[in-house]
């Protein structure tokens, strides 16, 4: 591919606009800042908005006005240094994530997660090993960076085993791993992140309104099978005739010392044992929700809305993880007591030193944005711009998924992204019907797909130096290019499902989640 052409300047131009932005957690900082002296401005020349909201809703105004308050005085100083504290230790995403990523950490440190990853893979068929692969990367997304450091690696020798391209097994693990990073068939982490975030956009709307974790279940269930054989398709029909025969003398390392092994007879009957253990766990489960009177049943609702089983889904993802993983780690010899597994909580939390320090700038620019009245005033500006030009039908949500996509090239972390945009679209495509579950399933798709071509995103460097092995002189540009297919065809079989799912069907994108709001 010409340097000089069209598309390398295009991946020059997402570079340099990505390397003006500030580090996120300096971007929150400075965005909150923003809003405090934004906020002095349009109070000063009392900016306001009718209020949409029925007369009944809680905390309406009885003017029917929605006023921007200002924090440039001496009341909103007092706000500020009050709240600071709590802003942050009531973030909803904080508590959420830390407490699924504790039952994470035991089946990841005790190597159930790798092991099973490895067997997945190493045990496939010669014909299903791409599909195989992608939908390892997807389901890998429960174990944070695990698909990065282990199954990227696996693909590209397994590939080069078989006699087929390196680069093409790597492509295909990093589409599912990366480009289909919101599907997945289990809840992790990722969604009660996400589902807090939303949660606090959708009270500028409606203070009372819940969204659990499991809100975009259903939809990213199915979307596991969807993207797993999109990417197969894409990696055998597209990238792989692209690349042509693998020459060995390209790599830049002896390819006969690559190694990665297979599950050893322990390990397997470990697996074993922990998939008997989860099983267990889930039908215990299962009896305190499956029969009428459950104890995790609401009386009225059933298991759909406001159920002790679905408010407490965090805690079942910790106990859906933390037991198999014990018993796998017990079997392997990875773990032997319960100091083994503290040691693998508390390494897993002193990884989060950044993510907690992010959350802390973030909350403060969230409860900015709330106090002030500014993303209601964006909403309501922006729900009526959208209604006079007629773009408050379904179509609205491929502009939304497309303007997520391009963001992500810049701001790659879907917590950070979502932090800034939740309060405006959220609030704003509410204000024309359509439910912050909904709203936060588009997201997922458009923050998803253009990952793998993302020069930003975090993994991006690694990615680049796994490939390198294989060809020496491959660039940023070459990466980029043989990823670009993936995110095509994601971004639109993807978007067919959600249009599919949502408006042709009219199905639910989780437990409870409907798909217009009505106030």
């Amino acid at each position: 591919m010409a340097q000089s052409g069209w598309f390398s300047r295009f991946l020059a131009t997402v570079e340099w606009l990505g390397n003006l932005l500030p580090h996120p957690i300096t971007l929150f900082a400075i965005l909150a800042v923003f809003i405090v002296i934004l906020s002095g401005i349009l109070g000063y020349f009392d900016v306001s908005v009718a209020d949409p909201r029925p007369l009944t809703a809680k905390g309406r105004d009885p003017d029917g006005m929605i006023e921007v308050i200002s924090l440039m005085n001496a009341e909103g100083l007092m706000r500020i240094v009050t709240g600071l504290v709590t802003n942050f230790t009531g973030f909803a995403p904080l508590g959420t994530v830390l407490v699924a990523l504790l039952g994470v950490s035991v089946a990841e440190h005790s190597g159930l997660l790798s092991a099973a990853m490895r067997s997945m893979v190493m045990n496939a068929s010669k014909r299903m090993v791409t599909i195989v692969i992608v939908f390892a990367g997807i389901v890998s997304n429960t174990a944070s960076e695990l698909g990065y450091v282990v199954l990227i690696p696996l693909a590209a020798m397994i590939f080069h085993s078989l006699g087929r391209h390196p680069l093409a097994g790597l492509a295909a693990a990093f589409a599912g791993v990366s480009a289909g990073y919101s599907a997945n068939l289990l809840l992790g982490t990722v969604d009660p992140l996400l589902a807090g975030i939303t949660e606090a956009a959708a009270h500028m709307i409606d203070p009372e309104y819940v969204v659990g974790p499991e809100v975009n279940w259903y939809f990213m269930f199915v979307s596991t099978f969807v993207v797993a054989t999109m990417g197969a398709i894409v990696t055998e029909k597209v990238v792989e005739p692209r690349l042509g025969e693998y020459n060995p003398s390209e790599a830049s390392i002896d390819l006969g010392e690559q190694k990665m092994d297979a599950p050893t007879a322990q390990e397997k009957k470990a697996l074993k044992w922990a998939g008997v253990s989860f099983f267990l766990v889930c039908a215990v489960l299962a009896l305190t929700v499956v029969p009428e009177d459950g104890i995790l049943r609401h009386p009225e609702t059933g298991l759909v809305q406001g159920s002790p089983f679905l408010k407490g889904i965090v805690a079942f993802i910790f106990i859906t993880f933390a037991i198999p993983g014990f018993v796998y780690g017990r079997i392997a010899g990875t773990m032997k007591n319960d100091r083994d597994v503290i040691d693998a909580m508390a390494k897993s939390m002193s990884s989060m030193g950044l993510y907690i320090t992010l959350v802390f700038f973030a909350a403060q620019f969230v409860a900015f944005f709330k106090w002030t009245n500014l993303g209601t005033v964006l909403a309501v500006k922006g729900a009526t711009f959208l209604q006079a030009t007629g773009l408050d039908g379904p179509e609205v949500f491929l502009l939304f998924i497309m303007m997520c996509g391009i963001v992500n090239l810049s701001l790659g972390s879907a917590s950070a992204q979502w932090a800034v945009t939740a309060p405006i679209f959220v609030p704003m495509l509410m204000l024309i019907g359509y439910s912050p579950e909904v709203i936060q399933a588009a997201y997922r798709i458009g923050d998803s797909v253009t990952n793998v071509i993302s020069p930003m995103m975090s993994y991006f460097g690694l990615i680049l130096a796994i490939a390198a092995r294989y060809k020496k002189d491959l660039g940023m540009g070459t990466l980029i290019a043989m990823m670009l297919p993936y995110t095509l065809t994601f971004i639109v079989g993807w978007s067919v499902l959600f249009y599919l799912w949502v408006f042709l069907f009219g199905l639910p994108v989780g437990p409870g989640a409907e798909t217009y709001y009505i106030p």
